[in-house]
Formats: C-alpha cells, sequence, structure tokens
C-alpha cells in the first residue's frame, strides 16, 4: 500500500503545482521551459509507474471497504467511454467537445473516477479512484478561476478523432486488455 500512496503523492504531487503554487510555476516556466517540462513529465512518469506497481502489489490483498451498488457497474461502462473520449480531445483540433467543456482532461479523470467508484469498493481502488476524484475537482476549480479563453471551435474532425480514439480504447479494454493490465475484466 506504501508504494500506491508514494506513487499517487507523486503524481499528484507534481500536477498540484499550479494549483497550490501557481507562481512557482509560471517562474520555472519563464526560467526555462524546456527543463521544467522535461522535469514535470520525469516526475511524473515516475509516480505513475509507482501507482501501476503499487496497485498491483496491493490490489490482491487490498480488504472490501463497501459494496458498490448494483448499477454502478451500468454506469462505469458509459463513464469509461465518455471519459476516454474526453481524454482524448485536448490533442485534436478543437471540436464542440472541448470548445464545450473546457477543461476535458480533467472532467475526463473525474467521469473514469467516479465511475470506477461506484464499480468497485475494494481499498486499493478506493484509494486510487477517490484521490484521483478529488484532485480532479480540485483541478477543476483552480482551472475555472484562472482568467484564460475559451477554446473556439475549429473543426468537427476533433469530435471525430475523439470519439473514434474513445471508442477503439474502450473496446480494447473491454475485450480483454483491461484483464491484462489491470487484472479485472469489467464485463464480468
Amino acid at each position: 500500500m506504501l508504494i500506491l500512496i508514494l506513487g499517487l503523492v507523486v503524481f499528484f504531487g507534481i500536477h498540484s503545482v499550479r494549483i497550490v503554487a501557481p507562481g512557482l510555476r509560471a517562474a520555472q516556466v519563464r526560467a526555462n521551459e524546456r527543463r521544467w517540462k522535461g522535469l514535470y513529465s520525469l516526475v511524473s512518469l515516475v509516480g505513475f509507474g509507482l501507482i501501476i506497481w503499487g496497485y498491483i502489489l496491493y490490489r490482491p490483498e487490498a480488504p472490501q471497504l463497501y459494496a458498490p451498488p448494483e448499477w454502478g457497474r451500468l454506469i462505469a461502462l458509459p463513464a469509461l467511454f465518455v471519459s476516454l473520449v474526453l481524454l482524448s480531445t485536448p490533442r485534436a483540433p478543437t471540436g464542440r467537445i472541448r470548445a464545450t467543456v473546457v477543461h476535458p482532461m480533467v472532467v475526463g479523470m473525474l467521469v473514469w473516477a467516479a465511475g470506477h467508484l461506484l464499480s468497485n469498493g475494494d481499498a486499493a481502488g478506493t484509494l486510487l479512484f477517490g484521490v484521483t476524484l478529488v484532485y480532479a475537482v480540485a483541478d477543476l476549480v483552480s482551472a475555472l478561476r484562472r482568467d484564460e479563453p475559451r477554446p473556439r471551435f475549429e473543426s468537427a474532425r476533433g469530435d471525430i478523432i475523439a470519439i473514434g480514439i474513445g471508442a477503439v480504447v474502450t473496446a480494447a479494454l473491454l475485450l480483454g486488455l483491461h484483464g491484462l493490465l489491470f487484472g479485472a475484466n469489467p464485463l464480468a
């Protein structure tokens, strides 16, 4: 469990710099943007690796904390698709989805975490998805307070790309990739 917690602290710690110390982040970007992005990426990858490793180690022994509602699994599958579509939009041309959902990656994380909390009740999942949900809410509140221009619609091509990526990744996860990577079959 300690490795999972360490991974969550490292990953969400570096991601929270913009929330808790925006001046520090801005100064680092001004001083050397490439160095900041490199450090940010490296720390994020280390944290992400620790999260995966810690989750794999802790999940088999994690006690069940609550019984998820029966309808939770029914919501988790469409939530997974929606979250993957939202997570895919920032790199595509700005479509209606990105223009409407101003911070799609954060909202995608929020939907992903909430869907998983509704369908899992073990301590490892509750820790991982609960921390992700809390971070996503805090980051969304912080992002909405920033005075940034809204993205402007460019092309429906961005929506088509995001929906296509979301559909392909969702299908791959449901057809066995989720079980292979995480040891849980979402269709079971």
